[in-house]
């Protein structure tokens, strides 16, 4: 099933609580696992909380993208950060989520390209992005997206696993990022 076209907004401060159980439903716990993009195999605990994403939507040069389906009365459907590096040219692509129940009909390809559009009209030449690298199935959906995988490895924060509220964990051991770039 296709989406229709979704609505984008920058979000604000005051958007952070709405934002949060999206972000925790995409990839942590039980609800995470209705979708294809948990990693509730790999991770127990708070992805990332309320604070966090307030600091994310505060950090010069980042916007947090919020995506909202007409078709589903606006509700919030899926979001991302885009941290602008100016003196590279480049967009980091991350905290990418897609409501669970609604993924694998179109969301993420339309808040993939929004947030590539965004990068692009203020000055990135390159978006980037990290993913673990168990994640097969996710890097090949970005490489057909034309995204490259590049050679670079990125360390995992796990000591940001501690930071958060309650348990949080790795559930296996030699987790690290791959880096995955494109052109813009």
């Amino acid at each position: 099933m296709s989406q229709a076209a979704l609505t984008f907004r920058l979000a604000t401060p005051e958007d952070a609580p709405l934002l949060q159980p999206l972000v925790q439903s995409a990839y942590r716990g039980e609800t995470s696992r209705k979708g294809w993009t948990t990693e509730a195999d790999l991770l127990v605990g708070t992805r990332i909380n309320v604070a966090g994403i307030v600091e994310k939507i505060n950090t010069p040069h980042s916007a947090v993208i919020m995506a909202f389906s007409p078709t589903l009365g606006n509700a919030l459907v899926g979001c991302c950060e885009v941290l602008l590096k100016p003196s590279r040219k480049i967009g980091y692509f991350g905290m990418f989520a897609v409501d669970p129940t609604l993924q694998a009909g179109g969301i993420g390809r339309q808040v993939l390209a929004n947030a590539e559009q965004y990068a692009k009209s203020h000055g990135a030449e390159k978006m980037e992005m990290t993913v673990i690298w168990t994640r097969k199935e996710l890097i090949d959906w970005y490489v057909r997206r034309g995204y490259a995988v590049t050679e670079e490895r990125r360390e995992f924060p796990h000591e940001e696993l501690a930071k958060m509220d309650g348990e949080n964990r790795a559930l296996v051991e030699d987790l690290w990022f791959k880096v995955l770039v494109k052109d813009l």
